[in-house]
Formats: C-alpha cells, sequence, structure tokens
C-alpha cells in the first residue's frame, strides 16, 4: 500500500497551524482563557484567514485516514481473533489521552483562566484549586456564567473525533452498500464545477439554518451547528478517501479555490469591520453566511488540491513529525497559557513576545515529546503506540495514519 504523504504533511501543517492560532488568542479581544494587557483587534483579520475551515479540514483529513485504518481489519477470523478490535484500539487511543489530559494537562489553563478573570482574583494556590476542579466546583462566576469544571478545553477535538469514529464504524458495520453508494453518487457530483459547488452549497446552508440557533460549545450535547459541518466532512474525507477522480478535481480546482478564498476573507473582514459595533440587515447577514461556507470550503480544496499537486514524498522530518503531533497538541495550548501568565509581569512587547511565545511554546512541546516517546508508561498517555515488539495496530492515535 501507498502511503498519502501529502494528508500527512496536511495533517502536520494544520496541527502547526492550531499552535499558531491559540498564541493569537492571546492578543485578540476574543474571549480566551488568559489575555493579554495589549489585546486589541489587529491581529483579528489574520486570525479570520484559518478561523473558517482549520478544523474542518482536520475533520476531513481523519475521515479519509479512518478510511484507511479500517481497509486495514484483519480479514482472517484467525487473525482478527488475536488482535482487539477496531473500537477497542480506536478508544484506547483516543480516550485514555483524554481522560488524562483532562485530570493533568488542562486543569491549569482553567486555574489561570480563575486567577485571571474572577472578580477580586484567586488566591488559594494551585492544589485548593485543583481539588475543586476534581470535585466539579461550580462557584467560579463571574457576569458571563460559571467556569465548568472538570473540562477539556482544547482535547474536545479527541472527544469529538471518538464520538464521530464510533458513528462512522456503525455506519461501516450496518449500511455498507450504503456508503458505498453514496462515495459513488460522489465522485459523479463532485467532479468538474462541482467540487466547488455543491461542499459550498451544503456548509453554507448549515450556518444559515443552525448558527443563529446553537451556541458553538465544543460540550459534545449541545453543538449542533459543529456536529452539522464537523461530522459531515468528517464522513466526506471518509467517502472520498479512494476516489482518485475527487482528487483530481481538488487539484484541477487549486487555483479557483484559492482566488476564492482569499476574496471571500476579504469580504469577512470588511463584513465585520463594517458592522463590529451594530447589527447588519438580515439579508447581508444570511448572505455572509453562504459566503463563510464559501471560504470554508474554498480554503480545503486549495490546501488538499496543492498537496496533491505537489505530492511531497516521505522524509526524515515527516517521519519524526507525523507520531509527535498528538503530544504536541495535548501540551500546546496548556504551555502557552502558563508561559503567557508568567511573561505578563516582564511587560514585553507584544510583537517580542508573541514570537517568543511561539518558539518556546513549540521547543517545551517537542520537549515533552522526547520525553513521552522514550517514557512506556507515558506513551498510551499522549496516544502512542507502544514501544517496537509490542502487539499494535501501528496507526497514529488521531486517526492520521494516511495510507493507502
Amino acid at each position: 500500500m501507498q502511503r498519502r504523504h501529502d494528508l500527512d504533511w496536511v495533517r502536520v501543517c494544520a496541527f502547526g497551524l492550531l499552535v499558531l492560532y491559540h498564541v493569537g488568542m492571546y492578543y485578540v479581544t476574543w474571549d480566551w482563557h488568559v489575555k493579554s494587557p495589549a489585546a486589541s483587534d489587529a491581529l483579528e483579520p489574520f486570525m479570520l484567514l484559518s478561523s473558517p475551515w482549520r478544523l474542518a479540514l482536520l475533520f476531513l483529513v481523519s475521515g479519509a485516514a479512518t478510511a484507511f485504518l479500517l481497509e486495514r481489519q484483519p480479514r482472517s477470523a484467525e487473525v482478527a481473533r488475536r488482535r482487539p478490535g477496531f473500537l477497542a484500539r480506536r478508544s484506547w487511543r483516543l480516550l485514555v489521552p483524554l481522560v488524562f489530559g483532562m485530570l493533568v494537562i488542562v486543569p491549569p489553563q482553567s486555574y489561570y483562566e480563575v486567577v485571571e478573570q474572577l472578580p477580586g482574583g484567586y488566591h488559594d494556590g494551585y492544589l485548593a484549586f485543583y481539588g475543586r476542579y476534581l470535585t466539579g466546583y461550580d462557584g467560579f462566576c463571574d457576569a458571563d456564567g460559571c467556569l465548568d469544571m472538570p473540562t477539556w478545553n482544547h482535547l474536545w477535538f479527541v472527544a469529538y473525533l471518538w464520538v464521530y469514529t464510533m458513528v462512522l464504524w456503525l455506519l461501516w458495520r450496518m449500511a455498507p452498500r450504503a456508503l458505498i453508494a453514496a462515495g459513488r453518487g460522489l465522485d459523479k457530483a463532485l467532479a468538474g464545477i462541482g467540487i466547488v459547488v455543491w461542499p459550498t452549497l451544503f456548509l453554507g446552508l448549515v450556518r444559515i439554518l443552525l448558527v443563529g440557533r446553537f451556541e458553538q460549545t465544543h460540550a459534545l450535547v449541545d453543538d449542533w451547528y459543529n456536529h452539522a459541518q464537523y461530522f459531515s466532512v468528517f464522513l466526506l474525507g471518509f467517502l472520498i478517501a479512494r476516489s482518485d477522480g475527487v482528487w483530481a478535481a481538488m487539484v484541477r480546482a487549486r487555483w479557483v479555490a484559492l482566488l476564492l478564498w482569499l476574496a471571500t476573507w476579504a469580504g469577512l473582514i470588511a463584513y465585520f469591520v463594517r458592522f463590529a459595533d451594530g447589527q447588519p440587515p438580515e439579508l447581508l447577514r444570511t448572505a455572509m453566511r453562504m459566503v463563510w461556507g464559501l471560504d470554508q470550503w474554498c480554503a480545503i480544496v486549495a490546501v488538499l488540491g496543492f498537496a496533491r499537486h505537489w505530492n511531497p514524498g516521505d522524509s526524515r522530518a515527516l517521519r519524526y513529525l507525523v507520531p509527535a503531533v498528538f503530544p504536541v497538541y495535548i501540551l500546546h495550548q496548556t504551555v502557552t497559557v502558563v508561559l503567557a501568565h508568567h511573561l505578563k509581569p516582564l511587560a514585553i512587547p507584544p510583537l517580542v513576545e508573541g514570537i517568543l511565545l511561539v518558539m518556546v511554546t513549540f521547543a517545551a512541546c517537542f520537549a515533552g515529546y522526547e520525553v513521552v516517546r522514550r517514557v512506556a508508561w507515558l506513551r498510551p498517555l499522549f496516544g502512542l503506540k507502544r514501544l517496537p515488539g509490542a502487539r499494535t495496530d501501528g496507526s497514529p492515535a488521531m486517526a492520521g495514519s494516511t495510507e493507502s
């Protein structure tokens, strides 16, 4: 089987972008765990360059990778009896890091959020806070509501990925013919201009119908707009994983998609600047939600189309980065929050401080990965496969094994 190195690189770069985005969250006016004293709207147009599509892209790539993982399931009954089932392996690789993250990695984010944002501050220390965190204390409140604890914060992606994987597995087992038929239908629908038109219409309609009704909470049970967009692209990635025609259509459409993405990005900036302090006409609001869908999908087509066209091959760097992605992802936001809080008293100029935050976050996370990958008992806590010689399926934890 030939490995899809283009999708490996897309996944690595998308998670690298996530680190940059979360450092940026410290400096913009949008709500986040800690905020810079110099926070302003200056960076927000650049944040908007990726915010409509970066997570949808990751879910699509994860859906494609899940197709490759399911394709590798043993066909021999004897082999199948000797190996853990797909559900057990995926649950182990996703839920163990999720629970560990919620108990160990994420709590400092909530602690510094309370220290910085609780009216009057918080002065009882981390251990006292952690005791309250574990017991689900709900008394840390301000005008916007109370802090939910325990929480998964940035690890919501892992929880959603596990749920979507379970749903997809049920479809794969219970309605395989329907999935095959849907894949064949997409081969035809997404040929030519359809590669841009139909997903754009779908994502735009989802935003028009749901974004105003359901707040994006990342809380799983009430997050219906996000489920509608993210599970849809996850399923789409699964269905087109083996479709050479769809990937070829993305390659052909890459330049058009790039231009449309940049044009819609400019339009969204103008829209949000114009109505920053007021309500737009309802018709315009509806139209811009469709523009958001166009931006979202065209960015994905451009990224995947150029990656497929360039077709980057295997390399030593890629073989290092692919397994590093999940541990770095688990660690990065906590590292950024802790660093940002403790750098604040130094009053470093924002430009210098931001670059420093990015560099130290990456350095600390990769240093953490170097420790984790060498310690056998730490590896499953960060989604890594067992050390060589252990029985395992060998797939990266976040459905990132893009083999074909």
